[in-house]
C-alpha cells in the first residue's frame, strides 16, 4: 500500500508490472460460448506449486461517450447473472482473438447506441476480478460524437436495449 500526501503519491505512484510465473500444467476444465475455466498448477518459487482455477475471458471494452452538452450515452440492458435490467455505458467483448481494443470500442459504440466518435482517450485499464478471472477491460472516453446508421441486427439481450 502506498500512503502519503498527494505530492508524495505522485512521486511514488505504484505501477503494475508483468510478472510471469512458471506454469507447470494447465488444464481446461470447461468451455462455453464465451468463457472457459482453467486449472493451472503454478510455481511461485516457494517450493510447493499451487493450484489456481480461473475463468478465461476474451477481454472487453467500455465507452464513456460524452456529447457537447456533457451528457453520457447510456443503455438499459437485461443482465441475467445480476437478475436485473441495468443502466450501463456501452460495452462489449473483444469478438475476435487479438482484436484491437479501439476497433472493438468503435464497434460497440455503433452497435449499442448508433454513434461514432472522432476523439478517443483511454481512461483506465483494469482486470475486473483478477483473483478469479483474466478478464481485462479498457474504458475509453469518446468525444466528437455523431449518429451513424443502424445497419445490423440486435439479437438476444441486445434486442431489448433501451
Amino acid at each position: 500500500m502506498v500512503l502519503g500526501s498527494a505530492h508524495a503519491r505522485e512521486e511514488t505512484r505504484p505501477t503494475d508490472t508483468r510478472d510471469l510465473r512458471r506454469v507447470i500444467s494447465s488444464t481446461e476444465k470447461w468451455r462455453g460460448r464465451i468463457v472457459s475455466i482453467f486449472a493451472d498448477e503454478v510455481d511461485l518459487g516457494g517450493g510447493t506449486p499451487i493450484l489456481r482455477e480461473y475463468v478465461n475471458h476474451p477481454g472487453a471494452v467500455a465507452v464513456v461517450a460524452l456529447d457537447d452538452h456533457e451528457r453520457i450515452a447510456m443503455i438499459r440492458q437485461y443482465r441475467h447473472p445480476a437478475d436485473a435490467s441495468l443502466w450501463e455505458i456501452p460495452a462489449g467483448l473483444l469478438d475476435l482473438d487479438g482484436e484491437d481494443y479501439l476497433t472493438a470500442a468503435g464497434r460497440e459504440l455503433a452497435e449499442e447506441v448508433d454513434l461514432a466518435a472522432t476523439e478517443w482517450h483511454v481512461l483506465v485499464d483494469i482486470f475486473c476480478t483478477p483473483g478469479g478471472s483474466n478478464e481485462s477491460l479498457r474504458v475509453y472516453l469518446a468525444r466528437g460524437l455523431a449518429e451513424v446508421a443502424h445497419d445490423f441486427l440486435r439479437e438476444d439481450e441486445e434486442a431489448e436495449i433501451e
